[in-house]
């Protein structure tokens, strides 16, 4: 009989036929794990996130020990998001020399100098109206302002840096932040110090969770004056160039999953690093089917990363990642 036929099924065949022959993998380097410390007294604040099953808010002493298990598990990186013990109108907690994730960065680094950390640099945590940027004088219901933020931004990073982190990652979305922090680095003598942009960060329903996570729901309106529109794609490459051209070393595509085309677009457009956050929806929904037995947790996860990774995301920023490498999913 002629068998002119394709024969896919020949390197399918056995598990070590098709490891040969697999065209994407993740490794621990490939995954970056967030972390929500709390400025507490209590040195053993550990609160559950209702909404997102397995995650805390973390006092500094139990953020310790949560990281040193990982670390033995093979953690190689980790962002840092800080909820301080207050807000005000002018964030002032966020770039404060003594602020919870200067505490935090400081620690860390003094135990495991070789991990990587990376902050995230916004103000939504720390202004008393929860926006990621000042608010006009006198109006605390008014049009988020673009330029008076960025000082702050800036001072923000440095701050962290100065305290030790080895990267820092803008989610603010204002526009110029890039240019601003890397300006400030510089001159404060950062020049080396790589920033992480969350260059293309949609709009997104997906945020819900983390809004309890980080405690940084915004007190009247939205984001969606500074935050992308979720039918845009083209605007994706005009805000990915930006930061480029502003001194981004990577650029950051959020949410992941729901948009891996443009992960894609920014790849095939773009030589830089690009990474991508599955976010806290993306997370509490495969944890929500997985509690209600309905999927098979770890092999939905690991095909939800390897379909980030595949679209061409380098970094994969994860509430999974803890999980996967105490699992030994990925080696």
């Amino acid at each position: 009989m002629k068998t002119d036929f394709f024969r896919g099924r020949r390197l399918r065949r056995s598990p070590g036929l098709r490891a040969m022959v697999r065209e994407t993998r993740l490794a621990p380097e490939d995954l970056i794990m967030p972390y929500f410390v709390v400025d507490t007294p209590d040195v053993n604040f550990c609160k559950e996130i209702t909404s997102m099953p397995g995650q805390h808010q973390l006092s500094l002493a139990r953020l310790e020990a949560r990281v040193g298990a990982a670390v033995e598990h093979g953690l190689r990186a980790l962002m840092l998001f800080g909820i301080p013990k207050n807000k005000d109108a002018q964030a002032s907690e966020a770039y404060a020399p003594d602020g919870i994730v200067q505490r935090a960065v400081a620690m860390l680094k003094k135990r495991w100098p070789e991990l990587q950390i990376i902050t995230d640099v916004c103000l939504c945590e720390y202004t008393s109206h929860g926006h990621c940027g000042l608010l006009r004088t006198g109006d605390e219901r008014g049009e988020v302002l673009n330029d008076p933020t960025l000082e702050l931004l800036a001072k923000t990073a440095v701050s962290h840096v100065e305290a030790g982190a080895d990267m820092v990652a803008p989610s603010d979305m204002m526009d110029g932040r890039i240019l601003a922090l890397r300006q400030a680095l510089d001159v404060a003598g950062f020049a080396n110090t790589p920033i992480m942009a969350y260059s293309v960060k949609y709009a997104s329903a997906f945020y819900g969770p983390f809004r309890d996570a980080a405690e940084s729901t915004p007190q009247f309106g939205d984001r969606k004056t500074y935050q992308m529109d979720p039918g845009n794609a083209d605007e994706a490459l005009r805000e990915a160039a930006a930061d480029i051209a502003e001194g981004a070393d990577i650029i950051m595509v959020k949410p992941a999953g729901p948009y891996q085309d443009i992960i894609r677009l920014v790849r095939d457009r773009y030589d830089h690093p690009v990474a991508a956050y599955q976010v806290s929806g993306e997370y509490a929904m495969i944890k929500a089917a997985a509690l209600n037995g309905w999927i098979d947790e770890d092999a939905v996860v690991m095909e939800s990363l390897l379909g980030i990774r595949r679209a061409g995301a380098k970094l994969i920023i994860t509430y999974f990642t803890e999980d996967v490498l105490r699992k030994g999913l990925v080696r």
